[in-house]
């Protein structure tokens, strides 16, 4: 699955140390795009969960929904592991 995600920054995004959380809690950084506080996570992934192998996906303008699926011209599946590590195959050994 891919998503095409419209980033319209043009200047990185700076993190302020004092917006860190001083309360041992992990800080998510958002790899889906979709976060309404990107960098930082806000849980938008959950709208990707559904998405399938691929297949491309075009959120409207807000994130909050897909408006189109098609394949993914750049999809490659992924390949099995050779039951014997890939050496019979011409893997290195």
């Amino acid at each position: 699955m891919a998503r095409l995600v419209r980033l319209t920054m043009t200047t990185p995004v700076r993190i302020d140390a004092s917006a860190l959380p001083k309360d041992g809690k992990p800080l998510s950084i958002c790899t889906c795009g979709l976060s309404k506080k990107f960098p930082f996570c806000d849980g938008a992934h959950k709208l990707a969960r559904s998405e399938e192998p691929g297949k491309l996906y075009t959120y409207n303008a807000d994130g909050t929904a897909v408006i189109k699926v098609e394949d993914d011209p750049h999809y490659v599946p992924p390949q099995p592991e050779p039951a014997d590590g890939g050496t019979a195959s011409g893997g290195l050994a």
